[in-house]
């Protein structure tokens, strides 16, 4: 288990939160990051933090950092609100970014007491499969 934040403050609550599990969590860049593959990755508000331009380079990614056979979940923002961030997507535009290269499993809406406030009913969970 890896946890990664190129900020600070999120670094430090994260650690707080994971107790002994602490030392699993370090500031790194997702884009150079040395350790792969991983049979999960969890995605929370980070696509929809970076500027739409990065998006492709984050589907690669992606692709590299999870094994064949591993999954990609995560809550994803859905919001056609292009002066972000956060900067939403549609399940179309989802799809593109994985396209070739993973399989969606799941996707289900998030209940609004499930997200957060500036989320709140503009999220799915999704679950991608790399493909072999």
């Amino acid at each position: 288990m890896l946890g990664i934040d190129f900020s600070d403050e999120a670094i430090e609550a994260a650690r707080r939160a994971l107790r002994r599990f602490s030392g699993r969590v370090r500031k790194a860049d997702f884009f150079h990051l040395q350790e792969a593959p991983f049979d999960l990755v969890y995605e929370r508000a980070f696509l929809c933090a970076l500027p739409r331009a990065l998006w492709p380079e984050w589907g690669a990614r992606m692709a590299e950092l999870v094994r064949p056979g591993g999954e990609l979940a995560g809550f994803f923002y859905l919001d056609g609100n292009l002066r972000g961030p956060p900067f939403g997507s549609s399940r179309e535009g989802l799809r593109e970014l994985l396209a070739g290269r993973f399989d969606v499993m799941s996707d289900e809406p998030v209940p609004p007491v499930e997200s957060i406030p500036v989320f709140k009913g503009k999220e799915i969970w999704q679950v991608w499969k790399r493909r072999l």
